[in-house]
């Protein structure tokens, strides 16, 4: 077990780079920002020459790898960091200088135990990308494939293990502070953040996702998943197709290609509400250097490291929540978040109802290029906190994933309205899904299974109907002593952790609490 004093010892390190970049202003102007932490702020502070505007993105990106994918999973967090901090975040790209590629070919080597030539017959080593976890390299294999190998960095593993040990026990420090802390969750924040890591860092993983992506969009014309070599994949190594195309987020050689783009940029629109709505499972990371267009207008997505998942449920009250807001019926979204008991019972249907028209209203109607979905989550988050709704992490993916659709769509198509695009898809899924038809079908197949458990169910009706909303269950959060705790059994110690616990806070607080008032 990591004592605190080495906690104390990283927290303070990423602290005082965190304060060169700006980052940690704002929360010593903070009103719920306490006293200790202010101090210890400044304290951390102390002779560093601070840039003259907050870079949020800067600060994450030299704190090292994993600091780099903690930025972008806040900057889908304005409730978290604020408005300037989320957008500043946004900017924060995965990318780091290459590893040099003798150290490659002997991991390759290594976890396959095999000659780097028995797999490939030609293999550049200059990469043709190198970011946080990975880099990658362009080969082709034995039979004369052209594909593209994903190699994890040496040691990577073990550096992310040791950071996120530190986020879990700071995280748990503040979250012990009660107050908005405990709303946010960020103990469930970390968890999360830990396990889709944790997905990362398996390139077996990320192959079979792929494969489960590319069998839930088969049928779907203009959206490909690149092949996977299960041969050439293990733990540290994925080969996959080699794909050829433009960026999708090069505009000029979009169009100089003469693609349609208004048409691209509605094709990726209703790809995402396909894995999202229909299939329940999304490709999360759909950032602009994710996605390629083929010379035949095909939309081909690489890079499944990071993936989303809902279930039936959440899918359906998902979809008329989405379909409440196109067509206005604002009580009806109101009543899904009490069904689903993301809000309190204890508030008002009808006076929820009325938040959601201040943030629905302004938006209806209007192109991307006025008003955004990006707009809409913020006023939601601004919503959440008045009606005491907690965080919801299981949704944290999916929101991140519509504002880069969105951001890409919009670069496509300045003129293109979400919603109409979204309306049509929407309403026939929930057609399809809870219309009449679909309702007799689902009463039939689950009275039929309710039939063939029935012994199970007359011996455990307790255990399986307990009362639950739309939340899934948190996964089990690892067991962290504070270091107020201590107190009792080690109280000659008690300063020195006082001041441990104190430290570790005033970091989190900087990276996940900027922003909350204000």
């Amino acid at each position: 077990m990591t004592r605190p004093i080495t906690h104390i010892w990283r927290l303070g390190k990423w602290a005082r780079t965190a304060a060169r970049h700006g980052a940690l202003r704002g929360i010593q102007h903070d009103p719920n920002t306490p006293l200790p932490v202010k101090r210890l702020i400044g304290f951390f502070s102390l002779g560093a020459r601070k840039s003259s505007e907050p870079d949020y993105a800067g600060a994450f990106r030299d704190i090292g790898p994993a600091a780099i994918k903690l930025g972008q999973t806040l900057a889908t967090r304005p409730d978290i960091v604020g408005e300037d901090a989320a957008r500043n975040l946004l900017t924060l790209q995965d990318n780091l200088p290459p590893v040099d590629f003798a150290l490659i070919r002997q991991s390759i080597e290594s976890s396959f135990d095999q000659p780097l030539e028995s797999l490939f017959s030609e293999i550049d080593p200059v990469p043709v990308g190198s970011a946080s976890i990975a880099q990658v390299h362009r080969a082709v294999t034995t039979e004369g494939r052209e594909v593209a190998i994903k190699v994890l960095r040496p040691g990577i593993r073990e550096k992310f293990a040791r950071d996120i040990a530190t986020y879990e026990w700071a995280a748990a420090h503040v979250e012990a502070m009660g107050g908005e802390a405990t709303r946010l969750r960020p103990r469930l924040t970390i968890a999360n953040f830990k396990r889709w890591t944790l997905r990362e860092l398996d390139l077996r993983r990320e192959a079979a996702s792929a494969s489960e992506l590319a069998e839930a969009m088969v049928g779907t014309a203009g959206y490909c998943v690149p092949d996977i070599d299960w041969d050439r994949t293990n733990g540290r190594v994925m080969t996959i197709e080699w794909v050829d195309g433009v960026k999708i987020s090069n505009v000029d050689a979009l169009k100089a290609a003469g693609h349609d783009l208004p048409a691209l940029a509605q094709r990726l629109v209703l790809s995402f509400l396909k894995q999202a709505i229909a299939a329940g499972y999304f490709h999360a990371d759909m950032h602009q250097g994710n996605l390629f267009v083929r010379a035949d207008g095909t939309i081909v997505a690489i890079d499944f490291g990071i993936m989303g998942r809902i279930d039936r449920r959440a899918r359906m009250w998902l979809a008329e929540i989405l379909y409440g807001l196109t067509t206005g019926n604002y009580k009806r979204v109101a009543e899904i978040h009490f069904e689903a008991q993301y809000v309190p019972s204890y508030h008002n249907v009808d006076e929820f109802a009325t938040a959601l028209r201040a943030v629905g209203e302004p938006m209806r109607g209007k192109p991307v290029s006025e008003l955004s979905v990006g707009q809409m989550l913020d006023g939601l988050f601004a919503i959440t906190r008045d009606f005491d709704m907690q965080t919801q992490p299981h949704l944290l993916l999916l929101q991140k994933t519509m504002v880069m659709v969105e951001g890409i769509a919009t670069q496509l198509d300045p003129q293109i309205n979400m919603w109409d695009v979204s309306a049509p898809y929407v309403k026939s899924w929930i057609r399809d899904e809870l219309g009449p038809e679909a309702a007799i079908a689902d009463r039939i197949r689950e009275d039929t299974e309710t039939l063939m458990r029935l012994p199970q169910l007359i011996r455990r009706i307790e255990d399986t109907y307990p009362a639950k909303g739309g939340a899934p269950e948190p996964p089990p959060l690892p067991d962290i002593e504070l270091m107020w705790d201590r107190k009792l059994r080690e109280p000659r110690r008690w300063p020195g952790y006082l001041l441990a616990a104190g430290a570790g806070a005033a970091l989190v607080w900087g990276a996940m609490a900027q922003g909350w008032i204000g």
